[in-house]
């Protein structure tokens, strides 16, 4: 805890804290490696299903199926996590992820590989996604302490930011020298050693016995909570918000970057690279800040930032200035982000907190449908329009939660 005797400067810095927690450490470094390879296997996929088809859209299908499963299961992950061992359920999450790639690097060795193939490994991805963000997630935040929630949600938050730009460059790397199957096995190779760091941490939970007849009404419950408390409820609005119209860029970066600047695979994985390098940088100035917990404004503001950013980028004349847009864009999501976990674990009653993460994991499953428009937009009236107009409907659907969460 916190010493009220000690002067705030002279304190210890939170990050200096929980940097020194082996059960933090081990979790972090476990969502981190994950993450990098998460983002290596969404880009390479993308690239392949591109390659085959020359189709936005038939890459938006590839990538829509990693979110899938967290709009279908989402609220029922969190209610699971209140009852069953989420160490254990983090763990299986890594089995399964790293037989996906071994499954894809050995089609692929063989010749054998196909759309769909990607499209039942994304399925299984996103299953793993899923589950993480109701157990992960909060493993992390409840090693730290609730004095220091924002600032160990920002910290690995960063991370992910981290992975999310050297993820989709090292995948453009490892698409271009050495292929598919090399990228597919190296995935297979860093998912079993964040299953080792998982195993060896010590964690304890409270449970509640699991009743699947009661998983819904449990579910409910929750998004009662979450509806009656303004902060929560901005959380979901945003949630939904930015996911459908915001990151939904993502699945067609592969055609945006060919069509608009011909890059290669390479400048394509910079492009991805560009905002998550911008979330870093401002995830650390998060992770470090002391003083009061940051909440709704900031989320509603940095959210705003990125809608706003995107626009500029999706018609910028130059790769390079459209990377400079996403990177400043970046500042905002990483308040979104770090945000998005930390108002719920600071608002929410401790006996929801997991369901009303689920709950935060079905509105980040409503990205298929923004994929889905955007990537036959893309192909109707190009890449560049298509994301620009779809990030300022963003923007107004994001004043209206600002509107419906003031209270």
């Amino acid at each position: 805890m916190t010493d009220p005797a000690i002067p705030q400067a002279a304190q210890p810095s939170p990050l200096r804290v929980l940097l020194s927690d082996r059960a933090f450490l081990k979790l972090w470094g476990a969502g981190g490696l994950t993450n990098s390879m998460r983002w290596v296997e969404m880009l390479v996929s993308g690239l392949y299903a591109y390659e085959l088809t020359r189709s936005a859209f038939a890459v938006s299908l590839v990538l829509m199926a990693r979110a899938l499963p967290m709009l279908l299961m989402g609220a029922l992950s969190g209610a699971v996590a209140e009852s069953l061992n989420r160490k254990y359920l983090l763990m299986a999450g890594q089995v399964l992820t790293a037989l996906g790639a071994i499954s894809i690097a050995t089609l692929s060795a063989l010749g054998w590989l196909s759309l769909w193939h990607l499209w039942i490994n994304g399925l299984i991805g996103g299953l793993v996604w899923t589950n993480e963000l109701a157990t992960r997630r909060r493993m992390v935040a409840e090693t730290a302490g609730p004095e220091r929630i924002v600032p160990a949600v920002a910290f690995d938050t960063t991370t992910g930011s981290t992975t999310r730009m050297l993820g989709p460059m090292l995948g453009g790397v490892l698409y271009e020298t050495l292929g598919v199957t090399a990228a597919y096995g190296i995935a297979s190779v860093i998912y079993l050693v964040a299953l080792g760091l998982v195993a060896t941490v010590s964690y304890s939970q409270p449970r509640r016995a699991l009743v699947p007849r009661r998983l819904f009404a449990e579910v409910a419950e929750a998004l009662r909570i979450a509806l009656a408390h303004p902060a929560l409820r901005a959380v979901l609005g945003v949630t939904l918000v930015m996911n459908i119209f915001g990151f939904s860029y993502n699945s067609i970066l592969p055609a945006f970057g060919d069509r608009a600047f011909g890059a290669s695979a390479i400048e394509i994985g910079f492009l991805a690279a560009a905002e998550p390098l911008g979330a870093l940088i401002s995830g650390l100035a998060l992770a470090l800040r002391r003083g009061p917990q940051a909440g709704r404004r900031l989320l509603l503001f940095g959210s705003a930032a990125f809608l706003s950013v995107l626009v500029l980028a999706a018609l910028a004349p130059s790769l390079w200035l459209a990377a400079l847009f996403l990177m400043l864009g970046g500042f905002g999501t990483a308040a979104f982000a770090s945000l998005q976990t930390g108002i719920v674990m600071m608002e929410a009653p401790v006996e929801a907190r997991s369901r009303i993460l689920g709950l935060t994991t079905t509105c980040i499953g409503t990205g298929p449908l923004g994929v889905l428009v955007l990537g036959a937009l893309a192909d109707g009236i190009g890449p560049p329009f298509a994301i620009a107009g779809f990030a300022l409907l963003g923007l107004v659907f994001l004043s209206l939660v600002a509107f419906v969460t003031r209270r």
